[in-house]
C-alpha cells in the first residue's frame, strides 16, 4: 500500500462516501452579507462534519496538483500554489473551532472527536508527500537564485520547518509512530479541555443564609442572586467563573466560604473523579516526549523552543529566575505585612493562600485609601471599549464603527467594521464578552477568516476578542474592574495585530508569528489602559458621566506595584512548572500531582501562593497552543516595557511613534524575524531592566 493510501486511513474514505457535495450545505457556499462576512444563523451544527470531509477532499486534490506538476519547481508553482489551497478548509476551521470554544453543542463537541483524528491525518497527507517534499526542498536548496522577496524567504522556510517538523525527512517506520502520536495527542488535549470546562461547570457555591454575603459589594450580590433564579434556586450561587469567584475572594467576610472558593478554584481536574486531568497530563507529557526523541530532541522543551525567539529551554529558564529571584522576596514581604495586619485585627491564625486577596484589599485601602469598587463605575464595558478604539485611531489612525447587515452567532455578540485614515475596509472586528457555559474559562483572539493577498484576491480578516468579564446586573451595566480593563486591551492588541497585517501571504498574516513574540503588540496596549492621560478620555462615571477624579488616579498610580511580588510570582511559577513539565527525562509511572509539588519546594514557591494554573488545569499548556510557551507573557513583557519606553519618551499618543509601530510591527506579521522588526521599531535590542521596573521589582 502507499504512504498515501495508507495516511488517508479507512476512516476518511468511508467518511468522504457518505458525504454528498450536492447538499444544501450552507457553509459550502459563498456568503450573500457584506465582505463575505460567516451567516452563522443558516449554518447548523450537523452539516460542519460534511463540510470538512469535503474541504479535505478539495485541498488533497489540490496538493496532488501540486506535487505531480511536471514544471520545475518554482517558489509561485510550489509555495505559492500551496498558500492558495485549502480555502474551504480555512473558511470551515475558522467558523468551527471559534464556536466550539463559545458555543459549543454536544452534536459540535462529537463532531470534533471525530474531526481532529482526520486533521492529522490530513496534514500528514501533506507534509509527508514525498513528492511534493522534493519540490519544497528543491526550492528552498535553490533559494538563493530565486530572487524572493523577504516576505517569500519568511514563508519558505516556514514551510521547510513544517515539513521537517511534519515527518518529511523520517523513515516509514517514524512516520507511522509520528502520526499515532500527533492523533492521540489531539484526542488527549480535547479531552483535557472538556474536564477543565466541567469541572468548572461542576462547581457552584450555594448560599441561602444572607449573613454570609458579608462584605461582598451589591453588585457581586445581584449577580449571584441572577445566577441563582436561572438555576432555580433561592438565594445566591457563586461560580468559579473570574467576574463570580474573584470579587467573593476579595471581599467576603466569611473565611471558611473563601476557602470553599478557593479549593473549588484550584482543585479543578485534581479531584479523582471522572474529570480528573492527572492522568492526562501523564500521558501527553509522554507522547511529547517521544515526539521529540523522533525528531532528535533530548525533550519536549527542546523541540518546542529550536524555533522560537528564545531558542533553547536554558534561554527560557533563565529569564524567569531572573525574574523570580526579584519577585519572590518581595512576595514574602507581602506576606508578612498581610500577616501583620491580620494580627493587628485580632485574627488568631496564620494567613493561608485563601486569605490573600481578602486582606490584599483590606491592604489597600489602608496604605493607599484606595477601593477596587470606588474605580469600577467609571470603567462600564462600553466606556473601556471606545477608550481602547480612541487609542487605536489616535496611534494607529484605524477606526471603528458599528456594522449593520452582519450575522452574529450569539446575541451578546457585537460586531464593528475596520477602516483606515483614508476609509479602506480593513477588517470585521466581532466581541464577545461574557462567561456562559459553553464558553471556556479566559480570554482570547481568534481568526473567523484569515487575511490573505496572493493571487490578486485581498481577503481582508474577520478578528474575534472573546472574554469572560463581569456581566450587567440587574438595571447596572457591565463594570470592569482594573484587571478586566486591561485584559480587554490586551486581547485587543492581539486584534490589532490581526486586523492591521499586511502580509501577502497567509501563513505569515497577523499573529502568525514566533510564540514568544505574539504578546508584545498585546501587552504593549494594556499600559494605555491605566495611562492616566488615556483614563481622562474614556473613564466616566456610568450614571453622571463625570471623568474620573485626579485624586482616584493619583491613588491608583501610588497603589501601582501594590501586590506585584505576589502576582509575578504566581505568573512565573506556573511558567517554571509548564517548562519543569517538559524537561523529565522518564515519564513512566509519572505522578503529577507529586511532581508539581516537588517544583513548587525547588524553587521555592511560599504556600500562601500557589501556580497561577495548576497542571490539572493549565488548559494553555495540555489543550491550547502554549507547551513550553507559558513563559513567553514574561519574554515579551521585555519587549512590551522597553517599547512602551518609546511612546513615554515622546507622548502617549505620539503619531509619529505609533505608526512606527504599525508600520514595523501590526503590519508585517511574520514576514520578518522578530528582533529584527523590533530593532527597527525601537532602534536598539530591548533592555531587560525594563520589566522589572514595569513590576517596581527594581527602582
Amino acid at each position: 500500500m502507499s504512504m498515501k493510501k495508507a495516511i488517508l486511513g479507512l476512516a476518511m474514505t468511508a467518511a468522504l462516501a457518505a458525504c454528498d457535495s450536492s447538499s444544501g450545505n450552507q457553509l459550502m457556499k459563498d456568503s450573500a452579507l457584506p465582505f463575505g462576512a460567516p451567516e452563522f444563523s443558516k449554518y447548523e451544527s450537523g452539516q460542519y462534519e460534511e463540510a470538512f470531509m469535503t474541504a479535505f477532499e478539495q485541498q488533497r486534490a489540490e496538493i496532488d496538483a501540486i506535487a505531480n506538476n511536471t514544471d520545475a519547481p518554482t517558489f509561485d508553482n510550489t509555495i505559492g500554489a500551496l498558500e492558495q489551497s485549502g480555502k474551504l478548509l480555512t473558511k470551515v476551521s475558522g467558523i468551527f473551532f471559534n464556536l466550539n470554544e463559545t458555543d459549543a453543542d454536544e452534536v459540535m463537541k462529537e463532531t470534533e472527536k471525530k474531526i481532529m483524528p482526520l486533521m492529522t491525518e490530513h496534514g500528514a497527507y501533506m507534509t509527508m508527500n514525498e513528492k511534493l517534499w522534493e519540490r519544497i526542498k528543491h526550492v528552498y536548496d535553490n533559494k538563493e537564485k530565486m530572487n524572493l522577496t523577504r516576505e517569500q524567504e519568511m514563508v519558505l522556510d516556514k514551510y521547510y520547518r513544517k515539513f521537517v517538523r511534519g515527518g518529511a525527512l523520517l523513515g516509514a517506520e517514524d512516520k507511522k509512530k509520528f502520526m499515532e502520536i500527533e492523533k492521540e495527542l489531539s484526542m488527549a488535549s480535547i479531552q483535557f479541555g472538556d474536564n477543565s470546562l466541567a469541572e468548572t461547570n461542576a462547581f457552584e457555591l450555594h448560599i441561602t443564609d444572607e449573613k454570609d454575603l458579608a462584605g461582598l459589594p451589591q453588585g457581586s450580590v445581584q449577580a449571584a442572586k441572577e445566577e441563582a433564579q436561572a438555576r432555580g434556586k433561592d438565594g445566591w450561587v457563586f461560580t468559579l467563573q473570574k467576574p463570580s469567584w474573584t470579587p467573593f475572594m476579595q471581599y467576603a467576610e466569611n473565611r471558611e466560604l473563601r476557602k470553599q472558593m478557593y479549593l473549588g478554584y484550584i482543585n479543578r481536574g485534581d479531584n479523582n473523579n471522572a474529570n480528573d486531568n492527572k492522568a492526562l497530563i501523564a500521558k501527553i507529557l509522554k507522547l511529547r516526549q517521544e515526539k521529540a526523541k523522533l525528531f532528535g530532541f533530548n525533550n519536549f522543551a527542546e523541540y518546542q523552543l529550536e524555533d522560537k525567539m528564545a531558542g533553547t529551554p536554558k534561554a527560557a529558564y533563565d529569564l524567569l529566575m531572573t525574574i523570580w529571584n526579584a519577585a519572590l522576596p518581595k512576595a514574602k514581604e507581602e506576606a508578612a505585612e498581610l500577616q501583620k495586619l491580620m494580627d493587628e485585627e485580632g485574627g488568631n491564625f496564620k494567613l493561608e493562600a485563601w486569605d490573600w486577596w481578602y486582606y490584599t484589599e483590606k491592604l489597600r485601602q489602608k496604605k493607599y485609601a484606595l477601593n477596587e469598587n470606588e474605580l469600577k463605575p467609571y470603567f462600564s464595558l462600553d466606556n473601556v471599549r471606545k477608550g481602547s478604539f480612541m487609542v487605536a485611531n489616535k496611534l494607529f489612525g484605524v477606526n471603528f464603527k458599528d456594522v449593520e447587515g452582519v450575522d452574529i452567532y450569539h446575541p451578546e455578540v457585537k460586531v464593528f467594521e475596520v477602516t483606515d485614515t483614508d476609509g479602506p475596509h480593513m477588517a470585521l472586528f466581532y466581541t464577545d464578552y461574557f462567561p456562559r457555559a459553553t464558553k471556556r474559562a479566559g480570554a482570547w483572539m481568534n481568526n473567523i477568516v484569515e487575511a490573505s493577498n496572493v493571487a490578486g484576491e485581498n481577503q481582508r480578516p474577520m478578528i474575534v476578542n472573546v472574554c469572560n468579564f463581569t456581566r450587567p446586573a440587574g438595571n447596572t451595566p457591565s463594570l470592569l474592574n482594573i484587571d478586566e480593563t486591561r485584559t480587554l486591551f490586551h486581547e485587543f492588541g492581539h486584534a490589532l495585530h490581526g486586523m492591521l497585517t499586511k502580509t501577502k501571504y497567509p501563513s505569515v498574516n497577523g499573529t502568525s508569528v514566533a510564540r514568544d513574540f505574539v504578546e508584545l503588540p498585546s501587552q504593549i496596549m494594556e499600559h494605555w489602559a491605566i495611562e492616566p492621560e488615556v483614563m481622562k478620555l474614556y473613564a466616566h462615571h456610568y450614571e453622571t458621566g463625570d471623568t474620573i477624579p485626579d485624586a482616584l488616579i493619583e491613588k491608583m498610580q501610588a497603589a501601582a506595584s501594590f501586590n506585584s511580588g505576589f502576582e509575578t510570582v504566581e505568573l512565573v511559577a506556573a511558567a517554571l512548572l509548564d517548562m519543569e513539565f517538559h524537561l523529565v527525562d522518564d515519564y513512566n509511572n509519572f505522578d503529577a500531582a507529586a511532581f508539581e509539588k516537588s517544583v513548587a519546594e525547588k524553587i521555592g514557591l511560599i504556600p500562601q501562593i500557589t501556580f497561577r494554573y495548576r497542571g490539572p488545569f493549565f488548559n494553555h499548556v495540555f489543550s491550547g497552543g502554549y507547551a513550553v510557551g507559558y513563559y513567553s507573557y514574561l519574554w515579551a513583557e521585555v519587549l512590551d516595557a522597553d517599547g512602551y519606553e518609546a511612546f513615554k519618551e515622546k507622548g502617549v499618543f505620539d503619531q509619529e511613534t505609533g505608526m512606527s509601530f504599525r508600520k514595523n510591527i501590526l503590519e508585517m506579521g511574520g514576514s520578518e524575524e522578530p528582533m529584527v522588526l523590533y530593532r527597527r521599531f525601537r532602534g536598539a535590542d530591548p533592555n531587560p531592566e525594563a520589566l522589572l521596573k514595569n513590576r517596581g521589582l527594581v527602582d
